[in-house]
């Protein structure tokens, strides 16, 4: 008989997950000004991170982030909802230059300043409306220590191929909260290689292929002229106005990412034979929806369970899955159900319950009694 083999497990919270996950990724710059609770990220950052550059406030953050990713560099930075608040018009001066660049969102109690010291999941609307114009902002959520792994270089990826900055979606509990975890369930996280124009015909910055992502070319070769520019532009990045080129080059913006959704759409489906309840969650209550499903498949319930991470833009996949069913329960820890709304509105629709909760983590106990109510 072979000696058993023990499986290794550290003591460790998802703030080291992802920091390791994307300095071996190949991010190759943080930038920040702390926050409580992205504290742990700041920190890590610090010591791991090729480079690290104390920002004095959070919309220097992303100028400064802005400045690194023109000149091919890939930076991050992490936040909570007070300093995130700040960096909105940055965000989408980076969405409108097709900047890749990465922020790490660590939800806690709004509104306003709230409660640093108390999670949530209260800034998905908000997210889904930062861009101005209702365009997509992508954004990924993680569900679990392995997600920290995982979604973290994905979503690294994700900005990269897509020319964008990406939201990595996460909260309090997620990202500071201890605990036991085996690292042999860790697949290798490879870096993530960068191309960059080398034909030699004029450069032309925002000329783009089928994929309707242009390619990229930093600042500073001595080669082709690069221009960047947060105005409306045409595929030069000469501001246009609205010229009918300049337009149509705005509406690539969100036309870019519907088109490659699905070369980025993750989500966890677990299916019931003869299942017509769907539990839906996201985040940190993923880990209670999961419980709940197991501990109502134990009691003979029929459950299944569907956990998006790709949260935006919401693929129509999410729709197809959702109508299998007669009923479906949506858990997220805010007041008014953002996810929900988002998916249905504020209308809502009669098959759809929501579960919620503010202040409070939410229970599988409260998942299985929405799941069981009539």
């Amino acid at each position: 008989m072979e000696a058993e083999v023990k499986e290794k497990r550290l003591i460790m919270d998802g703030s080291e997950l992802i920091v390791e996950s994307l300095a071996r990724s190949g991010a190759d710059v943080f930038i920040g000004y702390p926050i409580t609770p992205a504290n742990l990220l700041y920190s890590y950052s610090h010591e791991r991170m090729p480079s690290f550059f104390a920002a004095p406030d959070e919309i220097s953050t992303l100028q400064w982030m802005c400045g690194f990713a023109t000149t091919g560099k890939f930076p991050v930075t992490a936040s909570s909802f007070p300093g995130f608040a700040l960096m909105l018009e940055s965000i989408n001066m980076a969405y409108m230059m097709e900047l890749p660049m990465l922020i790490i969102l660590v939800q806690r109690l709004g509104p306003a300043t709230g409660s640093a010291t108390c999670g949530a999941q209260g800034d998905l609307a908000l997210l889904n409306g930062t861009i101005s114009g209702g365009f997509s902002l992508p954004v990924i959520s993680l569900s679990n220590m392995k997600d920290c792994w995982e979604m973290s270089n994905k979503a690294m990826k994700m900005a990269i191929d897509l020319r964008t900055p990406v939201v990595l979606l996460t909260s309090k509990e997620e990202i500071m909260t201890l605990a036991s975890f085996a690292i042999s369930q860790l697949p290798d996280v490879k870096k993530i290689e960068r191309k960059f124009y080398s034909e030699g015909e004029t450069f032309v910055p925002y000329k783009t292929n089928d994929s309707l992502v242009p390619e990229f070319l930093p600042v500073g070769n001595m080669k082709h002229q690069v221009r960047f520019t947060a105005s409306t532009h045409d595929q030069k990045g000469i501001i246009q106005n609205i010229s009918k080129e300049a337009i149509e080059n705005t509406k690539r913006l969100e036309y870019k990412h519907r088109k490659n959704l699905e070369h980025h759409l993750y989500y966890e489906y677990d299916p019931q034979a003869g299942a017509d309840t769907l539990l839906v969650s996201y985040g940190i209550t993923a880990s209670a929806s999961r419980e709940a499903v197991k501990l109502l498949r134990k009691q003979g319930e029929k459950v299944s369970l569907f956990i998006p991470k790709t949260l935006l833009p919401v693929s129509p996949k999410y729709f197809e899955i959702m109508d299998k069913y007669k009923k479906v329960v949506i858990a997220e820890e805010n007041l008014s159900g953002q996810y929900k709304n988002i998916l249905f509105g504020e209308r809502g629709n009669k098959n759809v319950i929501g579960v919620n909760a503010i202040a409070e983590m939410i229970t599988p106990a409260r998942i299985m009694d929405a799941i069981l109510s009539k």
